[in-house]
Parts: structure tokens; C-alpha cells; sequence
């Protein structure tokens, strides 16, 4: 489990291709503390670590985890947004994160204001009803806030530290983003779909 607040913007130090999944390496500034068997959110993707030196750590993506995610567009020296799972005894400042990307959206504009930035994101119309004005929502791994709301796409305001600190300030319209919607959200949804049936 993970929060989305972004410890460490890493950087992909290699991305192999292997049977059909892909192994990669990333750099970060915690490599150090990290054990293999580890869990890390990288880009919003829950990962195992399965090697780790003082300055990187390396994990294996199967088939299923390029197909749902946009690690299958990933390239070497792309920034990355990680963090660590969450400890019983650090605070939960973000919202839930499972690091289980529900579907890969689009970014459709970025306009910058005066003192930040607004995303506007689009998505699958069949994903609408997990989008809640004032809502969580993970992008590439942060916890946001749905700014606007609308049927295919949300809009996100994004501050400078989280612009600099994060690889938001490399996205332009036409990337791909990992989404994962809401946990609790999904859950009232499917209670509520299946007391219809």
C-alpha cells in the first residue's frame, strides 16, 4: 500500500526486454535502503524489487503489467515518480494507493497559470463514474485532486513542488499516464452495481 506522495524522482537507468516482459533498472536516492522483496510504486506501478545496489534496484514486468500500464513506452533516462510502501507508523498524507493502474489515460492540455499548472486528462468513457469532482485520483503514481471534472477526461491543478519534484513537468499533451482510480470509490461502485442484478 502507498500514499502518493513522491518520495524520489528516479530515472531509468535500463529497460530489457525479456520473453515478452521487460526487466528495468531505475536509479534513486533510497536504493540504499531497499531489500530484495521490497515493494515500490514506480510511475504508480506496484513493483517487487529483485536487485538493488547503493544507487539503484531493479524489478521484472510481466506481460500483463506492460499491457495495463505505460511501462511498454518507458525508455531509458525517463524520469520515473517513486515511492516506498507505506509503514504502520508514517502518517497518510496523500489518499490509499494500491499501485494496481486501473487504465492508461492521455494528457490532453497543460496550461500554465500564474502559480501552478492545470492537466487536463482523458479517459475511457466506461471509467466516468470512478471520477469525483474534489475526488483522489492517482497520475503516474501522485495523489491529486480532480480539479474538473467531466464525461472522458479530469483536470488536475498541479503546484510548483510538485511540478519540480515529480515528472509532471516532463508530461505533454499526447503522453500516456498510469491511472488508479479511488479504492473506496471502486468498492461503493461494485456494491451498488451488484445490488441492482
Amino acid at each position: 500500500m502507498f500514499t502518493g506522495i513522491i518520495e524520489d524522482l528516479g530515472r531509468v537507468e535500463e529497460a530489457i526486454d525479456t520473453n515478452g516482459g521487460r526487466t528495468m533498472k531505475f536509479s534513486s536516492k533510497f536504493a540504499t535502503e531497499l531489500s530484495v522483496d521490497d515493494s515500490v510504486c514506480v510511475n504508480g506501478v506496484c513493483q517487487t524489487v529483485i536487485a538493488c545496489d547503493a544507487t539503484s534496484f531493479t524489478t521484472q514486468l510481466v506481460e500483463e503489467t506492460l499491457r495495463k500500464t505505460n511501462f511498454s513506452q518507458t525508455k531509458t533516462g525517463d524520469k520515473v515518480n517513486l515511492e516506498r510502501s507505506l509503514t504502520f507508523d508514517q502518517r497518510l498524507d496523500g489518499h490509499v494507493v494500491q499501485g494496481h493502474v486501473d487504465i492508461v489515460g492521455e494528457v490532453l492540455e497543460v496550461v500554465e497559470e500564474e502559480s501552478g499548472w492545470l492537466y487536463r486528462v482523458g479517459f475511457p468513457d466506461e471509467y466516468s463514474d470512478y471520477i469525483v469532482g474534489r475526488g483522489s485520483i492517482t497520475l503516474n503514481g501522485i495523489s491529486l485532486t480532480v480539479a474538473r471534472e467531466e464525461k472522458t477526461a479530469f483536470t488536475v491543478a498541479i503546484i510548483p513542488y510538485t511540478h519540480e519534484h515529480t515528472n509532471m513537468h516532463q508530461l505533454q499533451p499526447g503522453d500516456s499516464v498510469n491511472l488508479e482510480f479511488d479504492i473506496l470509490g471502486k468498492y461503493v461502485l461494485r456494491y451498488l452495481k451488484n445490488r441492482e442484478k
